[in-house]
């Protein structure tokens, strides 16, 4: 059987990195979570002292690109990758608000982008895999078999991120999370490299009202037909 590329893009808190990972296990595929790459350059940042309030001191970014190596390592346990920033693991860390307010102002620096990509590009040379992100059907593989765009309202996305966090023991302001999301929608949609925008051939996958028992049987499905 043919091993194909799986783009999974979206807007934040859809679920995406949820429903890759679930698919990737399901059918046998890697998993490479690209968000995860951006919010472990926002961390990077932000412990380096790189960030004046809201806005990034680009060119102390710049010079060091290349010393922020990040790689996935699987769990043993859960048999999911995590996210390991020069060599430290920091999938809870990146998972935070502090991190969440930070990340689409890294995502959309230019030089930061073209270095992630070409990681990204290369992790994927193989095929086999199922990644997601912003940019991935449009810009890291626009030849990927099978691309999915995945959508749902402000409001229950910052309803499911205000559950995650809490979740957590963080004390969080739902307010706060519906205009953080909004305001990561417009960056995300208006940065000058690699816009977030639906492909002209990805799938719509709106999972507002969706469970996750429906949503995976529609995942299968669009999969099964890509392969075939």
């Amino acid at each position: 059987m043919k091993k194909i590329t799986i783009a999974i893009d979206g807007y934040s808190s859809c679920g995406k990195s949820t429903m890759a990972k679930d698919l990737a296990r399901e059918i046998g595929y890697i998993y490479i979570d690209s968000g995860a790459m951006y919010r472990a350059v926002t961390l990077y940042c932000i412990e380096a002292g790189l960030f004046n309030g809201k806005s990034i001191c680009t060119d102390e970014l710049k010079s060091q690109m290349d010393q922020i190596k990040i790689s996935f390592k699987l769990d043993e346990q859960t048999q999911r990758p995590r996210t390991q920033l020069n060599g430290k693991d920091v999938e809870e860390s990146i998972r935070t608000m502090e991190v969440s307010s930070r990340v689409s102002i890294i995502a959309a620096l230019d030089f930061v982008r073209e270095a992630l990509v070409r990681q990204q590009q290369e992790m994927g040379r193989a095929k086999g895999i199922v990644m997601d992100g912003r940019d991935i059907g449009t810009t890291v593989f626009p030849d990927a078999e099978l691309k999915i765009f995945v959508t749902a309202s402000p409001e229950i996305r910052a309803e499911r991120r205000y559950k995650e966090l809490t979740a957590k023991g963080e004390k969080v302001n739902f307010e706060e999370i519906l205009t953080n999301v909004k305001e990561r929608d417009y960056i995300d949609e208006h940065r000058e490299v690699s816009p977030l925008r639906k492909a002209d051939d990805a799938l719509l996958l709106d999972n507002s009202h969706l469970t996750i028992a429906e949503q995976k049987k529609w995942l299968l499905d669009k999969f099964q037909q890509a392969i075939q």
